[in-house]
């Protein structure tokens, strides 16, 4: 009779734990390769560092697609974090980056990007959605990595730093023209209930533990 119950038992275990894997937590663990990858970069590993001790939030972006003939479109899911005046690092709240250009230009690519926003007026451009106006967002952007120079940007006293690993004919991780938008159902589903970016990065209202291991890279 134990032998069975102890049969059932596992039964019953293994779908359960196999339905902890989602594409929310699949996401979160990619941002921390990407960390970890970009972290161990010989190019970009010092100031990338030296920015994240720094930072007030970084945006994560683990799939930035790149590609198109004349019309560009770029687009990926990444998670943003904020840290708070006590240096401690929000749960990880998802967004979509989505943005599309027309010129002449040929290629594909498969970047991985972090952004470290460095003050409230970048962290505001991007909870706002204020990219999606161009040049007229108003906060200033240095590119390092992807074909940027890393020794060239980084004293520009920009509000953020985008970061990048790419593969493909054109480089970079602009976010000029892009829309920035929460992913209320991931953020739903990763959460539960239905929580706004405000709970996730600010009021703090909801946590995951899953979070964690991202929480404690960012903070090395």
């Amino acid at each position: 009779m134990w032998k069975w119950l102890a049969v059932v038992l596992l039964a019953v275990s293994v779908p359960a734990r196999a339905q902890g894997v989602t594409d929310q937590t699949m996401l979160v663990a990619k941002a921390v390769t990407t960390v970890e990858r970009l972290r161990a970069d010989s190019n970009i590993s010092g100031p990338l560092q030296d920015l994240l001790n720094r930072a007030k939030a970084v945006l994560v972006v683990p799939d930035l697609v790149k590609g198109g003939f004349i019309l560009g479109a770029q687009y990926g899911t990444g998670v943003l974090l904020v840290r708070d005046a006590s240096g401690r690092w929000s749960g990880p709240a998802f967004y979509s980056i989505a943005a599309g250009s027309i010129g002449l230009q040929v290629g594909i690519q498969d970047a991985e990007a972090i952004y470290v926003i460095m003050n409230e007026g970048g962290l505001s451009a991007v909870v706002d959605n204020k990219f999606k106006a161009g040049a007229e967002a108003g906060v200033a952007v240095a590119t390092i990595g992807a074909g940027a120079s890393a020794n060239t940007t980084t004293n520009v006293g920009a509000d953020i730093y985008a970061f990048s690993r790419a593969v493909g004919l054109y480089g970079g991780a602009a976010l000029d023209g892009a829309g920035i938008l929460p992913r209320h159902s991931w953020n739903a589903a990763y959460y539960g209930g239905n929580p706004n970016p405000g709970d996730i990065l600010f009021k703090r209202s909801v946590d995951n533990h899953q979070a964690d291991r991202l929480r404690d890279i960012l903070s090395r």
